[in-house]
């Protein structure tokens, strides 16, 4: 919930984040990896017409289970998509948190999403407490069980992997234990998807610049969910740059 449409006190001015995102894409050189966006609702169509014509694509932070309907306050996946988007955010903790989104809503809003022709990004993770009593990889298998659609091609959605401890804390997950849940989630989706070595697994949770690299070259890393890095042009360009 961050960005507005113009310069404010405080706030972050999402069009001017955008356009300096295509200045650097234009400037080169072109990424190795594929860059996505996900601004708020309100500036989705804004940030469609700022990105057009670029390799930048675009996406929504979450997406309501029905295509249309008396759903007040919500936004289809159809909606998205007629927006420009290609991408959806589905499942991250903080939606998991605030609204009570069980395994099983995530799961349908998933399937919503395919259907509309969108890519969902499904987001799993363990919470501190879980970690310390070790059961990380109970937590992580149960939301991957839950809020997968069955049997889905590779390439129709994406995993990310989110330690809800580390999201936002500066603190972020050794190597080792980034490389052994990655791992982990890919063998998990032998039961979940039509090809688990061609599934796109990311890392998310306290990304910037300064551990990117690092980050992107552990096993089974695929890519990177950013967070409060992307709200500033030359980090979130550091990070896309970081890339193997």
């Amino acid at each position: 919930m961050n960005g507005l449409g113009a310069a404010a006190p405080g706030a972050v001015d999402g069009i001017a984040l955008a356009d300096a995102l295509r200045a650097k894409l234009a400037a080169g050189p072109a990424p190795r990896a594929e860059v996505a966006v996900f601004p708020p609702a309100t500036l989705i169509a804004r940030v469609a017409w700022k990105l057009a014509g670029s390799a930048i694509a675009l996406g929504g932070q979450d997406c309501h289970a029905a295509q249309s309907g008396a759903h007040t306050g919500d936004v289809s996946a159809a909606m998205l998509k007629d927006a420009g988007c290609r991408y959806v955010i589905l499942g991250h903790s903080e939606r998991r948190a605030d609204h009570g989104e069980t395994d099983a809503a995530v799961r349908a809003k998933a399937a919503a999403a395919i259907a509309a022709g969108l890519v969902p990004l499904i987001c799993v993770g363990e919470s501190e407490a879980e970690r310390r009593a070790g059961k990380a990889e109970i937590a992580v298998a149960r939301q991957l069980a839950g809020s997968l659609p069955p049997l889905a091609e590779a390439n129709a959605l994406v995993v990310a992997y989110e330690p809800v401890w580390a999201i936002g804390s500066g603190r972020t997950p050794s190597e080792a234990e980034i490389a052994a849940m990655h791992g982990f989630i890919r063998t998990c989706l032998s039961n979940t998807v039509a090809d688990p070595a061609a599934q796109r697994i990311l890392y998310g949770g306290s990304v910037k610049a300064e551990n990117a690299a690092i980050i992107l070259r552990v096993p089974d890393v695929d890519g990177a969910l950013v967070g409060g890095a992307s709200l500033d042009a030359g980090q979130f360009w550091a990070i896309v740059q970081a890339a193997p």
